[in-house]
């Protein structure tokens, strides 16, 4: 199981929300490209970054930031944050973005998945937030009709490379993650999971282990506040 240590990019620095919402950020490094190397320092082989400015607007603020860091690691790098059109994924791609997450547009404009994963396979990550099983867009912004499981099983039929998976009443909380949701994902599709929201302790990394086949797990707010420590964690779930 991997370990991904997350970058969420504000007006250009790193912060961290609680449950997704934007008036409650904490901002942990004015340097993102410092706090990329510290993560890869660690060993971690991946890195999760969002834009968060533009998840909530649908265009990338943070685009210098994300040049910068792709300059500076040699870790692959999966990326989201607003990006709803091809023009947008054909530009992180050339930039040498490894992964492009679409989350919001899987909703409302299916189809856009089912181009991209063919033009671009394996290289289309799906973000499924939900709450209360059901899926999330706009920022977390609002609620959709749409089951998450039925979501990933959509978008795995139309050749999405993985699902990241995040439950929103857990994220930045602390809390632990919800294994019974991950669980039931994992159980639902056949492509790679990767579990979000909520992991606060190296235990619960030896819980999500504990899921067959769960592929990986991001962590961010636990990494800043120093809960986690990342290079036990990836020793704890590659053992």
């Amino acid at each position: 199981m991997y370990v991904i240590p997350a970058i969420d990019l504000h007006e250009g620095r790193c912060v961290r929300l609680l449950q997704g919402r934007k008036e409650d950020a904490t901002v942990y490094s004015e340097d993102p490209v410092s706090t990329a190397l510290k993560w890869e320092g660690c060993g971690a082989s991946l890195l999760h970054i969002v834009d968060l400015d533009g998840a909530f607007s649908g265009n990338q603020h943070n685009i210098n930031s994300v040049k910068a860091i792709r300059r500076a690691v040699k870790m692959d790098i999966e990326l989201g944050g607003g990006i709803r059109d091809m023009n947008r994924i054909q530009m992180l791609l050339d930039l040498g973005i490894n992964k492009v997450i679409l989350g919001t547009i899987a909703v409302e404009n299916p189809k856009i998945v089912e181009d991209a994963a063919k033009k671009y396979p394996d290289s289309i990550i799906i973000g499924i937030d939900a709450k209360e099983g059901m899926a999330a867009v706009k920022g977390w912004v609002e609620i959709s009709q749409v089951r998450a499981i039925s979501l990933a099983l959509q978008m795995q039929d139309y050749g999405a490379a993985g699902i990241i998976y995040t439950d929103i009443s857990r994220d930045g909380m602390m809390t632990g993650p919800n294994i019974h949701a991950m669980s039931e994902m994992v159980e639902a599709v056949k492509i790679p999971v990767i579990a979000s929201g909520g992991v606060s302790s190296l235990k619960d990394i030896e819980n999500l282990k504990g899921i067959p086949k769960l592929w990986g797990v991001i962590t961010g707010k636990a990494l800043y506040s120093g809960a986690l420590d990342l290079t036990e964690a990836i020793k704890i779930a590659t053992q």
